[in-house]
C-alpha cells in the first residue's frame, strides 16, 4: 500500500482509529514498551559542499558553526565508550561529507568502526554518498547500519537541495543494501512541504524492497543563517499522525523519533511512542542541533514505563494475539 490515495486515507482517519491501528501493528512486530537508545556523534563538522537549505553544516550558509576536522579513531572509540556507559546500544557516526573518498580519512573511519564494534555497540555511519566497495569495507569493519535520508518527497526535493539528486540518494541506499548493511532512511518535517509531500516520502520509503530497517522522522530545528531559519514548527498532531502512518506502512522498521524533540512536550513525545516510535537519540546534541539531556529522556521513559531495548539482533516479530490492520480494514 504505497499509492498516495491509500496513504492519505490512512492519514486522515480519526486520530483514535489511526493510533489504534498503529498500535496493533507495533505490538505484532515489537515490544511496545522497549525503546532503542542511540547516540549520534559528529565525527567531522562543517564545510559540507552540499546546499541543503536546513543544514547549518553547509558551506553555503553563515551560521556561526565552528568547523571541526575529522576526529581520530581513538577519540571516536572513547566517545562510543561514553555513549555505552550512558545507556546507548548504538553509536551513529556522522561526517559532513558530500561523499566518501578513499584514502587516509576513510581508513581512519574504518579503524573507528572496528574499535566501536569491539565495544559491543551497534555501529551506524552517515558519511554521504559512497560506492559499493566502500559500503563493503564498512560492513567488513563491523558497521551494521548506514544512514542516508531521502529528506522529503521527490517532487519537493529540488526546493531544498540542488547539489545532489533524489536518484543519487536512492542509488546510495541500493549500494548499502547490496553490501549487506541495514538501511536507515527517513526524512524531515517542517521544510515548507505539504502533507502530501510527507506522505509521498513515506510511500517512497515503504516501496523500497526490502523496506528500511530504521526510519528516522525529524522535525526541523530552524537554524539562523540557513534559508529555513525562520520556518514555522510542525503541528504536533500532524507529526504524531506521520509517526503512526510510518509504523503501519513499515511494520518491522525501528521508527526513530529524531531531531526536534527539544521543542516537543512530554505529552507529544508520549503520543509518538503510542503511535509506534521506538527509538530515540540520547545526548545533548544531534550532530550540531540541540537534543534533550539524557536525564530528561530517562525521566520521561520512567514516567511512561518504557525500558531500553537491549543491543544485538532483534527478533523478526514479537508474539501477539492481534493482527496488523491495513488502511482498508
Amino acid at each position: 500500500m504505497t499509492n498516495l490515495d491509500s496513504i492519505r486515507a490512512l492519514y486522515d482517519l480519526p486520530l483514535p482509529e489511526l493510533m489504534f491501528r498503529a498500535q496493533l501493528v507495533h505490538r505484532e512486530h515489537h515490544d511496545p514498551a522497549a525503546v532503542q537508545l542511540c547516540t549520534l556523534q559528529s565525527i567531522k563538522t562543517g564545510r559540507c559542499p552540499e546546499d541543503c537549505k536546513y543544514c547549518p553544516q553547509s558551506s553555503h550558509y553563515h551560521t556561526g558553526l565552528q568547523d571541526e576536522p575529522l576526529m581520530d579513531a581513538a577519540t571516536i572509540v572513547a566517545a562510543g565508550r561514553q555513549a555505552q556507559a550512558g545507556g546507548a546500544s548504538r553509536l551513529c557516526m556522522g561526517a559532513a561529507w558530500r561523499e566518501v573518498r578513499d584514502g587516509a580519512q576513510f581508513d581512519s573511519v574504518l579503524a573507528a568502526v572496528r574499535g566501536v564494534s569491539e565495544l559491543g555497540l551497534e555501529v551506524c555511519c552517515t558519511l554521504g554518498m559512497l560506492t559499493g566497495s566502500q559500503a563493503g569495507q564498512l560492513k567488513e569493519a563491523g558497521c551494521s547500519v548506514y544512514n542516508h535520508n531521502l529528506d522529503t518527497s521527490r517532487e519537493f526535493y529540488p526546493e531544498i537541495i540542488s547539489t545532489r539528486t533524489y536518484d543519487d540518494r536512492l542509488a546510495t541506499l541500493a549500494r548499502v543494501r547490496a553490501a549487506g548493511l541495514q538501511v536507515c532512511s527517513g526524512g524531515i518535517l517542517g521544510l515548507g512541504e505539504g502533507v502530501d509531500d510527507r506522505l509521498k516520502l513515506l510511500g517512497e520509503l515503504a516501496a523500497l524492497d526490502p523496506q528500511p530497517d530504521s526510519v528516522p522522522i525529524n522535525a526541523l530545528v530552524p537554524v539562523e543563517g540557513t534559508p529555513l531559519g525562520g520556518s514555522t514548527p510542525v503541528d504536533p498532531i500532524e507529526f504524531v499522525r506521520i509517526i503512526a502512518v510510518a509504523r503501519i506502512l513499515m511494520p518491522r522498521a525501528m521508527v526513530r523519533l529524531s531531531a526536534g524533540r527539544t521543542e516537543m512536550s512530554d505529552e507529544t513525545q508520549a503520543l509518538c511512542f503510542l503511535a509506534g516510535a521506538n527509538s530515540i537519540f540520547l545526548g545533548e546534541k544531534l550532530l550540531t542541533t540541540p537534543n534533550p539531556g539524557r536525564s530528561d529522556d530517562l525521566r520521561l521513559m520512567q514516567r511512561l514505563g518504557l525500558h531500553p531495548l537491549a543491543a544485538g539482533p532483534r527478533p523478526a516479530a514479537v508474539e501477539s494475539d492481534t493482527l496488523a490492520v491495513s488502511a482498508g480494514a
